[in-house]
């Protein structure tokens, strides 16, 4: 059996549809579904079925993917044990990290690992949490930045260890003008009859749209923006209140106001990676590292 198709199939049981996976794996849909039809072939056996848009394993089909972890796993544990026997920390190590820790965090982790480790390379990839995650299940980066407010019922996952790194709490974004702007705390019930922007990428807008809805009101959005500049723009101009993560505002200051959220709504900052790498001294480097450049988060 050719690892690449098994490997193919793996990622089709993380990411349900086969556009996705050719994202994942810098392929076509069409390569991707011939590489399952090969592999189907070869087995003789039918390993997915289509389910509209999406696609779904067989019982074949995770059975199959089932042996394709455990043989991943062993691949992964020998290589952290030849690392573990180079006395230099050395080779590449791949990291993925949403964008708030990435602006914030990784530049300096980086900076630091290549002073320290002249023979380590850092690839760093800007991933949303769950897709940060996703890359990691399917061993595409070796590390990954995660919080779990975005991953509110996903973690933890078999086969993943965390640890902690840190707490960011989300603040209020308010126009210069706005009759709340001189307030140190806002509820969000302060806030039920403005109208608001938030960032249609990032999954903790759901979070606050959830949360607004517990205060006793559904938000009026007006601004559905991709990533904090057009928030930014949209709260300065006076159009729009909204609520970001904390690592977000304070590193990115404009013409608005900031105030806490009252009650607060925090998230956890956590870095993943599979079970038993942190046995790699590249790893074990990374994980000491970006600890140290988050000391400024609150514990």
């Amino acid at each position: 059996m050719d690892f690449v198709r098994l490997r193919t199939l793996r990622e089709l049981s993380l990411r349900t549809t086969m556009a996705a996976v050719a994202d994942a794996l810098h392929l076509s849909p069409s390569a991707v579904s011939q590489q399952i039809a090969q592999l189907e072939d070869e087995l003789q056996v039918e390993l997915v079925e289509r389910r509209g848009r999406g696609v779904l394993l067989t019982a074949a089909g995770k059975r199959l993917v089932a042996h394709v972890e455990r043989i991943t796993a062993v691949i992964e544990e020998a290589k952290t044990e030849m690392a573990q026997m180079r006395s230099v920390v050395a080779g590449e190590l791949r990291v993925a990290a949403f964008p708030s820790v990435a602006t914030v965090s990784i530049p300096k982790t980086i900076q630091l690992l290549e002073r320290q480790h002249p023979h380590l390379v850092v690839v760093f990839s800007e991933l949303e949490p769950i897709d940060g995650l996703a890359a990691l299940r399917s061993w595409q980066v070796d590390l990954a930045v995660i919080d779990d407010l975005t991953l509110r019922g996903v973690l933890p996952v078999a086969g993943i260890e965390t640890q902690k790194l840190g707490i960011d709490q989300l603040l209020v974004m308010l126009p210069k003008t706005h009759r709340l702007a001189r307030k140190k705390s806002v509820s969000l019930a302060d806030l039920k009859d403005e109208r608001w922007a938030l960032d249609a990428r990032g999954t903790y807008s759901d979070t606050i749209v959830e949360a607004c809805m517990k205060a006793g009101f559904r938000p009026m959005i007006n601004g559905n923006c991709n990533g904090f500049p057009a928030i930014a723009g949209m709260v300065a101009s006076g159009c729009s209140v909204s609520v970001m993560p904390g690592l977000r505002v304070l590193s990115n200051r404009g013409d608005f106001r900031v105030a806490k959220l009252d009650p607060p709504i925090v998230r956890t900052i956590q870095v993943a990676y599979h079970e038993g790498a942190q046995r790699s001294p590249a790893i074990s480097a990374f994980i000491d590292t970006i600890k140290a450049s988050s000391r400024h988060l609150a514990q």
